[in-house]
């Protein structure tokens, strides 16, 4: 089966279904929940009992890790959400449907409707300050992708141009002049990644994060971390760049190959490979690192700050009842 990538730039993660190695990028079309593999929902990491899934979650096609808190969204366009909810993050609008995207960050959240419009909710405010970051601006349609960032958002248009709002301050929102051809987008902290229809990458914001390597091309997906940033390439090998590298975060394992999706956290990254399984490097103070022994059949990841989440095919988890970090004992309603 071909390669099905999905768009969905998390907390600093990008969440990516796949079936087969990673192949070349296509200008982006809207995913449909309804088409896309559905599965069971795992959880490792930071161990708070808010991050497990509520009673009768089910038939999950993308997730997203926020700081402390998730969002999941089913085949049938519709969102849950649970976990931290101090800033409202977790009050998905009354009445909301028919979606197809989902982003998570520090505090807010997004959503893309089927008909290529955004919904935000939850914190718009950060040390008294107004961020915008759960609002969305005025007359914004014909999204394919979103992304969310600790203090900005992005929007990705089906023209292949990029939409950002959100605090003033941050250079991340500014969208780069003339920047066309973006087929996937990403936000880390204080900086944003564009992967270009040609395989190469745009980078901006702040920090050092804005320099991508020199000469990277045949790039498939990004994914940005609060810090660093990551690139998949069509040989399905991973290139790090830039962060502080305290833990680790930017040293890809040796012998790293045949990855279909990657994803980011706060200083630790996340890399799932073409047979199903996932492999973890960077900073593990809560087990975000640690992948529960025998997990396989993954079909999405993504990364929060200090806690991994996947999608496994659906009844894999019944063969795994002796594995306490998964938590899909709901999968079966």
């Amino acid at each position: 089966m071909k390669t099905r990538l999905i768009a969905l730039t998390l907390l600093t993660a990008t969440t990516v279904t796949t079936h087969s190695a990673a192949q070349a990028v296509t200008v982006p079309v809207r995913p449909d929940p309804s088409t896309m593999p559905a599965g069971e929902f795992v959880t490792w990491g930071y161990a708070d009992e808010k991050l497990r899934p509520p009673q009768k979650l089910s038939r999950i096609v993308a997730i997203a890790a926020g700081f402390h808190y998730n969002l999941a969204l089913d085949n049938e366009g519709i969102v849950t959400a649970w976990g931290r909810n101090d800033k409202g993050q977790c009050v998905v609008p009354d009445g909301l449907s028919n979606v197809v995207a989902i982003a998570a960050r520090a505090s807010h959240s997004l959503a893309l409707k089927n008909n290529g419009t955004v919904v935000a909710w939850g914190g718009n405010e950060f040390g008294g300050i107004v961020l915008g970051t759960a609002t969305v601006p005025d007359g914004l349609s014909d999204v394919v992708a979103i992304a969310a960032g600790a203090f900005h958002n992005l929007a990705l248009k089906r023209d292949g141009t990029v939409t950002g709002w959100g605090w003033e301050e941050i250079d991340a929102r500014i969208i780069p002049v003339g920047l066309s051809g973006v087929v996937a987008i990403a936000a880390g902290n204080k900086h944003s990644l564009a992967l270009k229809n040609d395989g190469t990458v745009v980078a901006w914001g702040e920090y050092g994060q804005t320099t991508v390597p020199t000469g990277l091309s045949g790039v498939t997906a990004i994914a940005a971390g609060s810090w660093h940033s990551l690139a998949l390439k069509s040989d399905g090998t991973v290139v790090v760049w830039e962060g502080k590298n305290q833990f680790g975060e930017n040293t890809v394992p040796t012998g790293l190959r045949d990855v279909v999706a990657i994803a980011a956290g706060e200083y630790f990254s996340l890399a799932l490979k073409s047979d199903g399984t996932v492999v973890a490097w960077g900073r593990d103070n809560t087990g975000q690192c640690r992948i529960p022994d025998g997990l396989s059949g993954i079909i999405a990841i993504s990364a929060g700050t200090i806690h991994g989440l996947a999608i496994t095919q659906a009844g894999r988890l019944k063969d795994k009842e002796e594995m306490p970090d998964l938590h899909g004992e709901d999968a079966d309603h």
